[in-house]
C-alpha cells in the first residue's frame, strides 16, 4: 500500500486563504470514517470537538468529556485524514493554569492535532503555548464549558459594553500569539467588525456570513442527534443523496458565502 503524497494543510495556508478572501470551511470529526469523508470533499479544517460529549456521548454539555477521550478521537480522526487540517479541543478544567494547559496540549499534539483551542481570554495560557511551540485556536462569544456560570445557551456580545469586551478580547488573544480563533453565538455584526479588524482568521457558528469562515457540528448539519438542531445550524443531508453530497453541499456553500443566510444568523 503506497502512502499519500497529499500534504496537509498548516496555519500559514489557513492565514493565506483570509488575505485573498477565500472562506475556510470547518466540521467536527470524531473517527476514521467520518474523518476519510470530510477529508476527500476538501473540508479545510476538522475539528475534534468536545461536542462529542453531546453527540457520540450523550450528555447534556460539554463538560464531562475528558483528555483521554479528546486524544483517543483525535488518533481517530488523523489515521485517515490528508488534507485537512486538524483542530483539537482542551477539556473543561485541561488549561486552568499555563503549564497544566502546555501538558494537555502535549498529549493531543502527539496523538495527531496541529493545533489545540481553548475557551475564554485565558491569555497567559496562550502566551505560554505559543512560547512552548503549541498552535493555538481561542474561542470567544457563547462558551459551552461555563454553561453553568453565564445560565444557558445564550447570545453573547448583544449590549454594547459586552460587544466591546469580546473585541477587546479577540484583538488580546491574537496579540498573544493564537493564529485562529471561534466566533460562536454572537451578532453578525459584531462578528464581521471583529474579523474585519483581525489580521488571523476568524471562524464562525452561529457569528453570521461575514466571518473568514465557517464550522458546524457534524451531526447537527446531517440533522442527526437527540436534541434539536441548533438555530444557527442547517440540515444538508436533507435535499442530498448521501453524507457525502450534504457535506459537499455544506463546503460549497461557505465558499459561496450563501450559508449562513440571515436565517441562520442573530
Amino acid at each position: 500500500m503506497t502512502q499519500s503524497t497529499t500534504p496537509s494543510l498548516t496555519v500559514t495556508d489557513l492565514a493565506a486563504m483570509k488575505q485573498r478572501g477565500e472562506k475556510i470551511t470547518c466540521l467536527t470529526a470524531y473517527d476514521a470514517s467520518f474523518s476519510a469523508v470530510i477529508d476527500k470533499v476538501g473540508i479545510d479544517v476538522i475539528l475534534v470537538g468536545d461536542s462529542l460529549g453531546n453527540v457520540i456521548q450523550g450528555h447534556t454539555t460539554t463538560l464531562p468529556v475528558t483528555l483521554r477521550d479528546l486524544a483517543y478521537h483525535t488518533q481517530c480522526v488523523t489515521k485517515t485524514k490528508q488534507r485537512a487540517f486538524v483542530i483539537a479541543d482542551l477539556p473543561f478544567l485541561g488549561y486552568t493554569t499555563p503549564v497544566l494547559a502546555a501538558k494537555n496540549a502535549g498529549k493531543l499534539l502527539r496523538a495527531g492535532a496541529q493545533m489545540v483551542k481553548l475557551e475564554g481570554a485565558k491569555i497567559d495560557c496562550v502566551k505560554f503555548l505559543v512560547d512552548q511551540g503549541v498552535p493555538v485556536c481561542g474561542h470567544l462569544g457563547l462558551l459551552p464549558q461555563s454553561i453553568h456560570l453565564v445560565g444557558g445557551y445564550k447570545i453573547q456580545g448583544k449590549a454594547p459594553e459586552a460587544a466591546q469586551q469580546l473585541l477587546a478580547d479577540a484583538l488580546e488573544l491574537q496579540q498573544a500569539g493564537a493564529q485562529l480563533l471561534v466566533l460562536e453565538c454572537v451578532p453578525a455584526a459584531l462578528a464581521k467588525d471583529i474579523s474585519s479588524q483581525l489580521a488571523i482568521p476568524v471562524i464562525g457558528i452561529g457569528a453570521g456570513v461575514a466571518c473568514d469562515g465557517q464550522v458546524l457540528v457534524l451531526y447537527d448539519m446531517l440533522g442527526l442527534g437527540v436534541g434539536s438542531r441548533p438555530r444557527f445550524s442547517m440540515d444538508f443531508l436533507q435535499n442530498t443523496a448521501s453524507i457525502e453530497d450534504a457535506i459537499a453541499a455544506f463546503h460549497r456553500a461557505v465558499k459561496q458565502a450563501t450559508f449562513p443566510s440571515a436565517e441562520h444568523s442573530f
